[in-house]
């Protein structure tokens, strides 16, 4: 499993992004982020792999997860990328095998292979020699899904994957992350859409400033949960899902 404990993240400019944060979480498992805006879902997942300065301990596989980097897939906002690098979609999604090649190495038949299968699965293939900048945000999201299956990782950290891209993408990234979650991946989503909540997630972690609650969805996701995380009036009801 997962096991976060004590996680706290504090920006250089005193800011306190997140405090003493306690999560456990199974493997084979998709687990929903929730939490209002500016209330340290991102934090969060920077924390967990030690990105930012925090304090707290993040264990997978009961070990550090410095031991699983080669592992590990972070996808971060999309945002945050820049999409004017000139880079084609297929040596995009083969630096997803980089952390298993070794020093100097350079992607050889089998990585191809795994980029070019991953660009089958997010149905891309025939974008392959396009640089990213011709993509559309949902074709771009889908690439980093892609880059994320080749590197063939047993835990992945999703920020905002679904965030401005089109209705096709978000069904496609989706129903991968089912897949991959029943092949045995444990997987975790920044995720703001409180709407398809019970349909996306196995588990969700409820979080502002700290987690407010963490655990299966259909115990989770109550209405008095998120009047708690979203600091709501109590006679807000829950989304129709």
């Amino acid at each position: 499993m997962l096991s976060i404990k004590d996680l706290s993240v504090t920006y250089s400019n005193g800011t306190h992004a997140l405090e003493k944060a306690d999560a456990s979480l199974p493997e084979s498992s998709i687990t929903g982020i929730i939490g209002p805006n500016g209330g340290g879902k991102s934090s969060f997942l920077k924390g967990i792999l030690g990105l930012v300065p925090h304090k707290g301990q993040a264990l997978f596989k009961g070990q550090a997860l410095d031991k699983f980097a080669k592992n590990t897939a972070y996808v971060e906002q999309k945002g945050n990328l820049d999409m004017d690098f000139p880079i084609s979609v297929e040596q995009c999604v083969l630096l997803g095998t980089y952390p298993k090649l070794g020093l100097l190495k350079r992607p050889g038949k089998r990585e191809k292979a795994l980029a070019g299968e991953a660009l089958s699965r997010v149905g891309l293939s025939a974008y392959k020699n396009r640089q990213i900048g011709e993509l559309s945000g949902g074709q771009f999201q889908r690439v980093l899904i892609a880059r994320t299956l080749a590197q063939e990782a047993e835990l992945i950290l999703l920020d905002e994957p679904f965030v401005g891209i089109d209705v096709q993408s978000e069904k496609i990234i989706v129903s991968l992350l089912q897949e991959l979650a029943k092949e045995g991946a444990t997987i975790l989503v920044v995720h703001h859409d409180l709407s398809k909540v019970k349909n996306y997630f196995d588990h969700l972690i409820l979080i502002n400033k700290t987690v407010i609650a963490v655990g299966p969805t259909e115990i989770v996701y109550s209405k008095e949960n998120l009047q708690k995380t979203f600091d709501l009036p109590a006679v807000t009801l829950l989304p129709s899902s």
